[in-house]
């Protein structure tokens, strides 16, 4: 059977998936988008559904009508962080954040890619890729209607989500292919949305709080009375038992008591920073199958759009000049290191510190922070205080010095790493030196804070 050839298969039909095909088609390439559910089900994915602040969507369909669509909530303008070993900490956002519908929002995503030219071919499971005599990756091999079906094409995105199988399959011999990956990095999260009988009070609010094996428990209310409820543990930790500890949260809040569960999923997703490179020949790998995501908060659906998007423009040119090599796709690396990519790895400093801690401890250090300078902290990876500020913390951390000193030094190496991340090398002959310098950050920081080596 003759394979079906494209200029670029996308695999995955998520928000990388709608993007990247949206974007290769709207550059006038044939693509298309292989996706395992049905199309019945497709955009059902477990998600938090928020979005903090104002993300900036790539413009390569409606946005307008997405957002229309699928936003149903866009009034969120706080964060709550409700803190067992105190007072809870409450911080304004500068520009409200939205929750959405996450299945209505695939639903457009999707439409919209095929609007714009993407094909897309559901209930089509990718088992294998495929690759040529020099190692290039020229396209995948899959089931649909029980058949295997063979894709040509000259570029391959990998939108396949964590743990992807494409990079299973794939050899990487010989390209820089970040292959420094462990379920260790990643974490387990489950959600149910309910229906509540009344408004909730915090329906302008986005809430968190923590668990006992270092994850977090979240209420993001798509409406005042339909609430996106889950939790997650990080896979370095002892695991949860999810669903019963769900509903252990869940009990002891009388919003829901007589509340309706009207879905229920689970996914893995990573936290973890970007991958040092996504990229090799004839292949890319975006979004969560790159480590798109923030490693505390699980927020990947921006990051996934915006590197789908630099993705294939990358491509694109790639594709344009006949060579679709690792060290012509390179740039798509520093599109994304420069860019959120820097902010996520110094997010992941507080991320490994904080594993190192007792949960009621670090909730404790957590009170003693004013929480602005926390969230700008596990957002951006860095922070900083007027001094009158800095003599409050003094007063409310007494007791906590020595922890909270420590959280400063995690701060200035989250600022050394964010530089590093800036000047992340234009080519591939200089990735070996870049990376020992992030490494020698690292170093430092597991010196600082006693953790194993995430890496």
């Amino acid at each position: 059977m003759p394979a079906e050839s494209y200029d670029m298969v996308v695999v995955g039909g998520g928000t990388v998936g709608a993007f990247a095909a949206a974007t290769a088609a709207s550059e006038g390439l044939d693509v298309v988008i292989v996706e395992r559910k049905s199309e019945e089900d497709k955009g059902d994915i477990a998600c938090g559904d928020a979005i903090k602040g104002k993300s900036t969507f790539p413009d390569v369909i409606d946005l307008d009508y997405l957002k229309e669509e699928a936003f149903t909530n866009q009034n969120i303008r706080r964060a709550i962080f409700e803190n067992p070993q105190g007072d809870d900490l409450e911080v304004e956002f500068g520009a409200p954040g939205a929750v959405l519908d996450r299945k209505r929002y695939g639903e457009i995503i999707l439409e919209e890619a095929e609007r714009v030219g993407a094909d897309i071919h559901f209930e089509t499971v990718v088992q294998d890729v495929v690759q040529d005599d020099d190692g290039f990756v020229t396209g995948v091999r899959a089931k649909r209607n029980g058949r295997v079906v063979e894709y040509d094409a000259e570029v391959v995105i990998d939108g396949a989500g964590s743990l992807s199988i494409l990079q299973d399959k794939t050899d990487f011999t010989g390209t820089r292919f970040d292959t420094n990956v462990s379920y260790q990095q990643f974490c387990s999260a489950y959600r149910e949305v309910m229906e509540v009988p009344d408004p909730v009070d915090y329906h302008d609010a986005i809430v968190f709080g923590p668990t006992e094996e270092l994850g977090y428990v979240w209420y993001f209310p798509r409406s005042p009375t339909e609430i996106n409820v889950g939790l997650g543990f990080q896979m370095n930790k002892p695991p949860m038992k999810l669903v019963e500890d769900l509903k252990r949260h869940v009990a002891g809040r009388p919003e829901f008591e007589a509340a309706t569960v009207t879905s229920k999923l689970g996914a893995a997703l990573p936290t973890r920073r970007p991958y040092d490179s996504a990229v090799a020949n004839g292949f890319i790998a975006a979004g969560d199958a790159a480590g798109h995501v923030n490693p505390t908060t699980g927020g990947g659906i921006p990051g996934a759009a915006k590197s789908a998007h630099w993705a294939v423009k990358r491509a694109v040119k790639a594709i344009s000049e006949g060579d679709v090599s690792e060290a012509n796709l390179w740039e798509y690396n520093r599109d994304v290191m420069t860019d959120f990519g820097k902010r996520f790895a110094a997010v992941d400093l507080y991320n490994i510190w904080g594993g190192a801690h007792d949960v009621d401890e670090l909730t404790r250090v957590v009170a003693s922070v004013p929480g602005q300078q926390l969230a700008d902290a596990l957002s951006s990876g860095s922070s900083s205080m007027s001094l009158g500020l800095k003599i409050e913390t003094l007063v409310k951390s007494f007791g906590h010095w020595g922890k909270l000193y420590e959280l400063y030094k995690v701060s200035k190496l989250a600022d050394e790493i964010t530089d590093v991340y800036n000047a992340y090398p234009s080519r591939p002959g200089a990735f070996e030196s870049w990376q020992a310098s992030r490494d020698d950050v690292m170093d430092r920081l597991y010196d600082l804070s006693g953790a194993e080596p995430k890496y």
